[in-house]
């Protein structure tokens, strides 16, 4: 498929502009070069998979991801009521109501004052840059726009819904049940993965035509990853006050989510950690049945699916019976690995009998 060029237009004006409102292709609005810089520094992954895309499916993407990003910031990083009200004004941003550019200014400001002082500098830059990537989201046709919209009103909902449950509170730290974390998680990232499909839809006729097999598994695709992201994060999360492990598969092995680091319980404290491990693992196989129902001719859409997936794989791997994950010590894929994924899933990107023995082989040594 071709190249399209950017397109500027009003919330108002048709999905399909004049060429008069389109910008040459060499032309590059100054919002989306802000989202190009700031990409790399909130999201190696992101950075790395997203220019595969094409145009303007990449920046769709992007500025959809990093919409996203500024709402797990503010779930992050700016705890209790200023959170929730800055998450319900996100949403209502992202809809580019009359008059968003100056409240998009004062939203910006008062995001980036409640932040906590520890919060990562690029991530203070994005969440004060919200100006900027909403403006790059209004360049956007009114399908993505509203596809977009959809989506972080789904997530911010979600995460006033579910933010406080998984932090210290009346029933301590941890989510309820595995289906709790699976709710949280479907907020947090299966929102993403329906979103994605919306906006290959859109772009690709030839998706559109198998939405009857891509819509029931685009949660998994977004689940599987923020699974692997919390199985790796344990420490970390915990450290912070927060954990969106299950108390009740934590009270099979004698355990809470306040005694999971101590060093006497990393006997039971793996085993449970395995358990989950098998769950993301289950999410992982309904995610390549995802990758694999994209048609093969839209390898810079497969690409883009198959990096992350592949990487949440070799995550696991390494996370599996690792002590290492509760310590201290960062675990996570070497760039030998990344480059290993990058350069194999290229080279076997149409080819589906491959990708399949691929996934089997790398994914035998985990639970299920």
């Amino acid at each position: 498929m071709e190249d399209r060029p950017y397109v500027l237009m009003s919330r108002d004006e048709p999905s399909q502009p004049p060429a008069s409102t389109r910008l040459p292709m060499q032309t590059e609005p100054t919002a989306i070069t802000f989202c190009r810089e700031v990409l790399p520094a909130v999201s190696r992954t992101f950075a790395l998979n997203i220019p595969v895309l094409p145009r303007p499916l990449d920046t769709a993407v992007m500025v959809a991801y990093l919409l996203c990003r500024i709402a797990d910031t503010l779930e992050d990083e700016a705890h209790g009521p200023a959170s929730e009200v800055l998450l319900a004004e996100l949403a209502r941003l992202s809809t580019l109501p009359a008059g968003w550019e100056e409240d998009a200014r004062r939203f910006s400001e008062e995001g980036a004052r409640v932040l906590r002082a520890q919060a990562p500098e690029a991530e203070v830059r994005l969440v004060e840059g919200t100006a900027r990537v909403l403006e790059a989201l209004a360049l956007h046709a009114a399908p993505v726009r509203e596809h977009v919209a959809a989506c972080v009103a789904t997530m911010t909902k979600g995460m006033g819904k579910m933010g406080d449950k998984g932090r210290a509170s009346g029933g301590g730290l941890g989510l309820a049940s595995i289906e709790e974390t699976l709710e949280y998680c479907y907020y947090v990232a299966g929102t993403v993965g329906e979103m994605l499909t919306r906006l290959f839809q859109w772009y690709s006729p030839a998706i559109a035509e198998r939405a009857a097999a891509l819509e029931p598994r685009a949660v998994a695709f977004g689940n599987a990853l923020q699974l692997t992201n919390i199985l790796k994060d344990v420490r970390e999360d915990l450290e912070r006050g927060s954990c969106w492990l299950p108390r009740t598969l934590l009270a099979q092995h004698g355990l809470t989510p306040e005694a999971l680091l101590e060093p006497g319980n990393r006997g039971e404290a793996m085993k449970a950690h395995g358990q989950m491990v098998a769950v993301a693992h289950r999410e992982l196989r309904k995610a390549f049945e995802y990758v694999m129902a994209l048609p093969g001719q839209e390898r810079g859409i497969r690409l883009f699916c198959l990096w992350p997936l592949f990487l949440a794989v070799m995550t696991l791997r390494k996370l599996y019976g690792n002590a290492a994950v509760l310590e201290r010590r960062a675990v996570k894929v070497s760039r030998r690995t990344v480059k290993w994924v990058v350069a194999s899933t290229k080279l076997l990107v149409g080819q589906d009998a491959a990708l399949k023995l691929m996934f089997s082989t790398l994914t035998a040594p985990l639970p299920r």
